[in-house]
């Protein structure tokens, strides 16, 4: 029998000859709990990020804008469905995961807890944090474990389009009157910093980071991802002519990046730790869906148990 040493080195010689772990190999009870942690938030994230965008759908513009955005909320529903479906692979029932989401144990991306107030706020969702969003699920498609990498291929597909969609939103909003170009320069003013958040800490305070670069779940750092994010903005919100809200944003010849502000990193950990502008309604929203939807579970369960009597019936 292989010592613990032995099977540690032989998992991270797959990790570096990029061979996808997959459910049934051996792994760190580490590697299992990293994995179950960042693959369940991401889940919860797509899951809770569906209430401030249904919130509109029937306020939506237009009939076209309307068929839209319902398009891209049951997309944030599927994506959901296949990152539980991930973590369920590495031993955490989806039971368990939706438990954690409702008693606030487990968490999700910062982002949806702040308010959309105007139509405005669908675009810049669209455009900045689904493109915040894809930036860090491109490198996902190649993360460790496989059954995460393949999720995250058909997600970023539709997130892509997702992003386009916001996109132009904005476009439309930048070239009407003067207060459809002002609401868009709101919706901007107000998502642009939230968004940078998304990527998380900065390297020096994130306390996963060295660990999730050596097994390759992650493939760039917060800091990196955020780098890439303002340097894609910068050039889009011209096309736009709009400006992003960072009076220290300016180009570093040296960086050959864009330097920018200072992030409110009290904020970020004030709404990480549940005290932002919706963190309470939206996990009463998620506690008052579940709680309805309790037939429909027990349909469903009641439904597939029938099913599978007839099965064994007809083979026996």
């Amino acid at each position: 029998m292989m010592q613990l040493v032995d099977l540690e080195k032989a998992f991270q010689a797959k990790i570096d000859q990029e061979i996808k772990i997959e459910p049934k190999d051996w792994m760190p009870d580490a590697y299992r709990k990293t994995n179950i942690r960042q693959i369940s938030q991401h889940a919860h994230s797509e899951v809770i990020g569906m209430l401030p965008e249904g919130n509109w759908i029937s306020r939506a513009p237009s009939l076209k804008r309307k068929a839209i955005l319902i398009a891209k909320v049951q997309d944030e529903a599927g994506h959901g469905l296949y990152l539980y479906s991930a973590a369920e692979t590495l031993g955490m029932s989806r039971e368990q995961m939706t438990e954690d989401l409702l008693s606030g144990k487990a968490k999700y991306s910062s982002i949806f807890n702040y308010p959309t107030l105007t139509w405005a706020d669908m675009g810049a969702i669209g455009w900045l944090v689904d493109g915040a969003a894809i930036l860090n699920q491109v490198m996902l498609c190649r993360t460790s474990y496989g059954p995460y990498a393949r999720a995250n291929v058909r997600i970023c597909k539709e997130e892509s389009f997702h992003q386009r969609q916001g996109f132009e939103t904005l476009m439309v909003l930048s070239q009407g009157t003067p207060e459809q170009k002002a609401m868009c320069q709101d919706a901007i003013n107000r998502w642009w910093w939230p968004a940078l958040m998304m990527f998380g800490p900065t390297d020096s305070e994130s306390t996963n980071s060295d660990t999730s670069i050596k097994w390759k779940i992650k493939r760039k750092t917060n800091d990196e991802l955020r780098q890439q994010f303002v340097d894609m903005a910068v050039q889009q919100v011209k096309v736009l002519g709009m400006t992003l809200p960072d009076p220290d944003l300016k180009w570093n010849e040296e960086r050959q990046h864009y330097d920018f502000g200072e992030i409110n990193w009290t904020e970020f950990w004030n709404v990480v730790k549940g005290n932002g502008p919706c963190n309470k309604q939206r996990l009463d929203a998620k506690k008052k869906a579940h709680e309805e939807g309790a037939w429909v579970r027990a349909a469903a369960v009641a439904h597939a148990q029938k099913k599978a009597a007839r099965t064994t019936q007809k083979v026996a």
